[in-house]
C-alpha cells in the first residue's frame, strides 16, 4: 500500500524516513494511505488566482509570492523599476503562461489546481 506525506501528499518509498519533499519526519502517525486518487492536496494554489495576478499585478510580482517564489518576485518588483515599467510585460506573460498551463507547480511542486 502506498504511503503518502501528510503535509504534502508527496508519495513516499517504503523505506523513507524524512519526505523527499518537504522534509517532514516520517514515522506510523505522521503518514497515512491515501485511497481517494481525486483528493485534493490541502497546500495547493488555484491556477486562476496565480494567473490573474499574474496578469494584473505581474510587474510586482504579486503572483510569484503567492506561489512562493519570493526571489523572484522580488526580481521582477526591482526589474520594473530599473525599465520604467516595460519589465511588467514580464509578468503579464507568466499569468498568461499560468492560465494555459504551462507553468503548473508552486514553489514547494505543489501541482496548481483549477
Amino acid at each position: 500500500m502506498a504511503r503518502f506525506c501528510t503535509n504534502c501528499g508527496n508519495t513516499l518509498g517504503d523505506n523513507d524516513n524524512v519526505c523527499t519533499n518537504c522534509g517532514t519526519p516520517v514515522n506510523g502517525n505522521t503518514t497515512q494511505p491515501v485511497n481517494n486518487p481525486g483528493a485534493v492536496n490541502p497546500n495547493a494554489k488555484s491556477k486562476i488566482v496565480a494567473g490573474l495576478l499574474g496578469i494584473f499585478l505581474g510587474s510586482w510580482g504579486i503572483h510569484n509570492f503567492y506561489l512562493g517564489f519570493t526571489s523572484k518576485a522580488v526580481i521582477q518588483i526591482v526589474v520594473t523599476l530599473v525599465t520604467c515599467g516595460i519589465g511588467g510585460l514580464w509578468g503579464f506573460i507568466e499569468g498568461i503562461l499560468i492560465l494555459v498551463g504551462n507553468i503548473h507547480q508552486d514553489a514547494n511542486g505543489n501541482e496548481l489546481t483549477q
